[in-house]
């Protein structure tokens, strides 16, 4: 039995974080063992898992493995847009210009600010009162 190409990407996003696996193939999407349109529920968390592929022309040309844990659903589309950047970077170091000059191979540092002790939240401060 021949060895196949596997090539690997890590994409984080917020609190979440996904392992991606892309093979030569015929385009299918696998997401915790789950089908792309079963896990992403609306168009746009679809589109965002999609991007990479779609700058790259490889759509239909590579399966796809995704395992994706912690934080929620946008995070989660981010991690694995992410990954899947990252991945087909290893791939072919050619598709690097295009990727990155769509912003896919950037961490996205954004994150939760954390709550501050004497507040009610990171930002936000109890009402004050002169009298």
């Amino acid at each position: 039995m021949a060895q196949q190409a596997v090539y690997i990407g890590t994409g984080r996003r917020k609190t979440a974080s996904a392992r991606v696996r892309i093979t030569p193939g015929t385009g299918k999407i696998s997401i915790n063992g789950r089908a792309l349109e079963e896990y992403c529920y609306t168009d746009q968390l679809a589109q965002a898992v999609l991007t990479p592929l779609n700058v790259a022309n490889k759509r239909n040309t590579v399966d796809t493995t995704i395992l994706v844990e912690g934080g929620g659903p946008i995070g989660q589309a981010g991690a694995m847009s992410h990954g899947l950047a990252r991945a087909l970077q290893k791939m072919d170091a050619e598709l690097r210009p295009p990727l990155k000059k769509e912003g896919l191979l950037r961490r996205d540092p954004r994150a939760k600010e954390r709550k501050k002790s004497g507040q009610p939240g990171a930002r936000k401060k109890f009402q004050f009162s002169k009298r």
